[in-house]
């Protein structure tokens, strides 16, 4: 099979290193040049949790020339519509685009490429770009911690989908998810309750558990979280084999607590990750929280649940993204209210 990362940043570089040591041929593309220039003379470089050089195969996108018969998708999914259109004629009869994006993003892809040739895969680990062909994984490095949940979208190729589903097992544990958008929830919840706030503060996912009023908000974003989906009849499902909903939710003052404690312990493994969105922003890109914390928002809109945190969220960030405020520990007093 001919597989392309699209989109091969930090985790994109990470994943495309793991794979392609494992045998794989995979081809890691993105429009980062000094990047690309980095791995093509010395490889991918991964540092952090994990420490190896593998020499890949990076292009830009004007260098593609193939036809590849799976294309895991990892931009950021804002851009999917012009995106999956330009990636069409590099895609083969039968082949499919795999999602590996934040939020909800199978929808999009679909309605360009048709649904039997989308699936998806919501990844559990973090990786931050040093640049130059060097990138940091995170997350700890075993198969507990590095895990991809995938499911199908429509009539998917089972050769095509199954080939996936072997290729990420190289990296880590890989669950094929009967309910995917449960699947896809539960990394949502996660995403909209560490993200958005590690935006919002200039921290990182422990640091961010670790201070006492901004766990709060974590607690009540995953709140809100979980009545939207309970009010859409999502079943949320475990993350890394643990049943968040279980876990994180109350009803009770004693529950609450027990929820409240269990939050640092719970990001523990993924305490280094600082948000993306904090590197979108520093380079003048439109951050990604809309199609995450704005997903609650805008279900629980629909659902007429009320998502104050998440809503305040939202707002913030994008200030932040538009220059109106920096990411700092003073934005806690635009939550104050709230707490």
């Amino acid at each position: 099979m001919k597989v392309a990362i699209y989109g091969a940043g930090a985790m994109g570089t990470i994943l495309g290193a793991y794979v392609t040591r494992a045998g794989y041929n995979v081809d890691l593309i993105t429009r980062n040049e000094s990047h690309v220039e980095g791995m093509k003379k010395a490889g991918a470089q991964i540092i952090g949790k994990a420490n190896f050089v593998q020499k890949v195969r990076a292009l830009l996108p004007d260098e593609m020339n193939d036809k590849y018969d799976i294309i895991l998708l990892m931009t950021k999914q804002i851009n999917n519509v012009e995106i999956v259109k330009k990636l069409l004629p590099y895609l083969s009869d039968r082949g499919m685009i795999c999602t590996m994006q934040n939020g909800l993003p199978e929808k999009s892809v679909s309605e360009i490429i048709g649904i039997d040739r989308t699936f998806g895969c919501a990844m559990s680990w973090g990786a931050t770009m040093i640049g130059n062909g060097v990138v940091k994984l995170t997350s700890e490095e075993n198969r507990e911690t590095l895990t991809f949940s995938i499911g199908k979208f429509g009539d998917n190729d089972d050769e095509l989908f199954n080939y996936t589903v072997e290729m990420l097992s190289t990296m880590g544990n890989v669950i094929v998810e009967e309910n995917f958008i449960g699947a896809r929830w539960a990394k949502l919840l996660v995403n909209s309750a560490f993200s958005g706030p590690s935006t919002v503060f200039d921290a990182t996912f422990g640091e961010v558990a670790k201070n006492k009023k901004s766990r709060i908000l974590v607690q009540k974003i995953i709140k809100e979280c979980i009545e939207v989906a309970n009010a859409a009849n999502i079943k949320i499902e475990p993350i890394q084999g643990k049943d968040i909903v279980k876990l994180l939710d109350y009803n009770s003052c004693i529950k609450r607590k027990i929820s409240y404690l269990i939050i640092p312990l719970a990001i523990k493994k993924h305490r280094l990750i600082k948000s993306s969105m904090l590197n979108d922003i520093a380079k003048g890109r439109k951050s990604e929280i809309f199609a995450i914390n704005g997903v609650i928002c805008e279900y629980g809109t629909e659902y007429d649940v009320k998502t104050p945190i998440n809503d305040r969220i939202v707002e913030v960030v994008n200030a932040i993204s538009e220059g109106k405020y920096s990411s700092s520990w003073n934005n806690l007093e635009m939550f104050k209210d709230l707490l």
